[in-house]
């Protein structure tokens, strides 16, 4: 009895092997599987979402900087979200009844949120131009496009968009050009710091063999 259950165990047991052989034939024959999806190079949607992210980074840090500048020269800690409101309100974003709180708060929410819009073109040119160089690097790659930025969006932007709104270049005229500038550049150099923790790295399964 016993020796019958063997002999039918084997021929199970070759069938089974025989189908296996079928299958791979079958696979090797088929067409070829799709590229996996994490190896197609650059993930650029994933670099454009987390530059949106770490532009908050940039943004605040400039934003307390000039805090801190404010305060050291005897200033408005927030002058510059005043300056920064002109382009939305005109000349009376200087009123000082309009120094509340309130107004204040809109203007950092307004200035993080362009910093986060700005944080994707600077994530996107480290990730593709500095990925492979050392903070120094990123640093260098930083500090040219804030400069660039800064001298586009002041004397290329400001100073003719705004007197044709409100009549005045009152960014342009009321905020120096080295804070302005400083300001840029703390915003790219904090870009550069944070660049790692916007980096793709793929999910990996953890096998036995690993």
């Amino acid at each position: 009895m016993d020796s019958v259950l063997r002999a039918e165990k084997q021929r199970e047991l070759a069938t089974l092997r025989a189908r296996i052989v079928n299958l791979e034939d079958e696979l090797a024959a088929g067409p070829p599987m799709a590229e996996d999806w994490r190896s197609r190079g650059y993930y650029l949607m994933y670099y454009v979402t987390t530059g949106f992210f770490l532009g908050i980074a940039g943004a605040v840090t400039s934003l307390m900087v000039n805090v801190i500048g404010s305060l050291v020269v005897g200033q408005h800690p927030l002058r510059l979200m005043k300056e920064y409101l002109t382009f939305g309100l005109g000349e009376k974003a200087l009123d000082p009844a309009l120094d509340s709180g309130l107004t204040l708060a809109v203007g950092c929410c307004l200035y993080i949120a362009t910093g986060m819009l700005l944080g994707v073109p600077f994530h996107v040119v480290l990730t593709r131009f500095a990925s492979r160089g050392s903070l120094a690097s990123r640093l260098v790659w930083a500090t040219g496009l804030a400069l660039v930025l800064w001298l586009v969006m002041y004397y290329g932007l400001l100073s003719w968009i705004q007197p044709l709104l409100y009549g005045q270049a009152f960014i342009v005229k009321r905020v120096p050009w080295h804070v302005a500038a400083l300001t840029h550049l703390t915003f790219g150099w904090t870009m550069a710091v944070v660049y790692p923790w916007g980096l793709f790295e793929p999910y990996r399964v953890r096998t036995e063999n690993a």
